[in-house]
């Protein structure tokens, strides 16, 4: 059973830059595609951005492109987002999510009914 445990997450000020990891227990991450989701209140649960399996096809939502960088080690078992330009509409709680796709390493969901696990979710606050 895949296990997901986000850190990383606090307050900044905007502008500032946060790097997100979400490290995997209990199987390989090798074959599993990952994605970035966030929940600020009163809101849906939006995508921010996800990596496929193979590394090499990533997604971001049109408000963080530029800033946000998605990546994975699958050495470490991990994936990481590393968050630049920090705005204080980045503010809200961010999961990670992992979805098997096995025998394909080129695609990543966007939504998060594509995602079976999630980790517990990350505290951002920007704010000045």
């Amino acid at each position: 059973q895949m296990q997901l445990v986000e850190s990383g997450g606090g307050l900044v000020q905007p502008g500032g830059s946060l790097r997100l990891s979400c490290r995997a227990s209990g199987v390989s991450l090798d074959n599993y595609a990952v994605g970035w989701f966030r929940q600020a209140p009163g809101k849906e649960r939006e995508g921010v951005s996800c990596i496929s399996s193979s590394g090499t096809i990533t997604n971001y939502t049109g408000s963080v492109k530029g800033r946000f960088t998605i990546s994975r080690d699958n050495f470490k078992n991990a994936g990481y987002l590393q968050m630049n330009s920090l705005l204080p509409d980045d503010t809200a709680i961010y999961y990670c999510a992992a979805a098997l796709y096995y025998g394909n390493g080129y695609y990543c969901g966007k939504r998060p009914d594509e995602y079976p696990y999630w980790g517990q979710g990350t505290q951002v606050t920007v704010a000045s």
